[in-house]
Order: C-alpha cells, then sequence, then structure tokens
C-alpha cells in the first residue's frame, strides 16, 4: 500500500512538472500565450457588430487593410516599431488591442514577434494577435471580412 501512495505521487509530481515544461517552452517558443490569439472571424464580428467598446485594431505589416485599422508599417523596421509605441502611449494598459501583419505565413511574419513583445514590455494587458496563418487575402479578404475601401 505504501509503494502504490509512493508511486501516486510521483505520477502527480511528473504531470506537473511535464506541464510545466510546456508553458516553459511555448513561453520560450513565441511572446504571446495560445489564448492571446484571435481567430479571423472573431474579429470579423466584433467590427461588424453594433457593440460600442470595440478593440483598437493596428497593422503592424505593410497594409492597414482591414476595416477601422490604423497602419504603422511593417514592425521588423525600428522607425515603425517606434510608431506603434508613440501610438499606445496615449492608451490605457487595459484596452483592448488586435495587431496584424498578414504578409505571409504566420509561422514566418517579420513583424507580428517584435509587435507582440513590443506590447508585453509596454505592460498591456488586454492584447491580441489576429490568427493570419496564411495571409491577409486567404484569412480575412477571400473570406468577405470588412476591409477598409
Amino acid at each position: 500500500m505504501n509503494r502504490t501512495v509512493k508511486f501516486s505521487s510521483l505520477a502527480v509530481i511528473l504531470v506537473f512538472l511535464c506541464a510545466a515544461i510546456a508553458q516553459i517552452s511555448w513561453k520560450n517558443a513565441e511572446p504571446w500565450r495560445p489564448d492571446q490569439l484571435m481567430e479571423t472571424a472573431d474579429l470579423a464580428a466584433m467590427i461588424s457588430g453594433t457593440d460600442a467598446s470595440k478593440p483598437l485594431i493596428i497593422s503592424i505589416g505593410p497594409a492597414a487593410t482591414i476595416k477601422e485599422s490604423v497602419g504603422v508599417g511593417p514592425a521588423r523596421e525600428a522607425e515603425n516599431l517606434a510608431k506603434l509605441e508613440q501610438l499606445l502611449s496615449k492608451e490605457s494598459k487595459d484596452r483592448a488591442i488586435v495587431i496584424y501583419c498578414g504578409c505571409c505565413p504566420f509561422k514566418n511574419c517579420p513583424n507580428i514577434r517584435p509587435a507582440f513583445t513590443k506590447l508585453n514590455e509596454m505592460g498591456f494587458k488586454n492584447h491580441k494577435l489576429l490568427n493570419i496563418t496564411q495571409n491577409l487575402k486567404v484569412d480575412w479578404l477571400d473570406k468577405g471580412y470588412p476591409a477598409i475601401d
């Protein structure tokens, strides 16, 4: 019986240790957590909705294409990252913010990581990254979501 208790305790500790390692690995891999990714359909619904508390939507890529978004330019460039910081300096740390690029497949994008890291460094608490897995054309425009005219 005593061996069973020790084994069970060891198993529980092992499960917690694996979970902790997984969290650390994810944290080291990307500057955002999985719950900080926003699906395109969710943002499209927010833009089309009548709720007055819409997020600040910022393009950190080559073009502001999504309706109601503000463009700062590609965040891989220092001057555009400075523009992002200047824009955000006027905002509450609790403001809902969504950033997006869409220049290329999500995993290769040179703009999303520096921009999201900047929001983290500035202490924002309610910021999301639009989950554009292919590019803005495929994941937004081809779906008929709201775009700037």
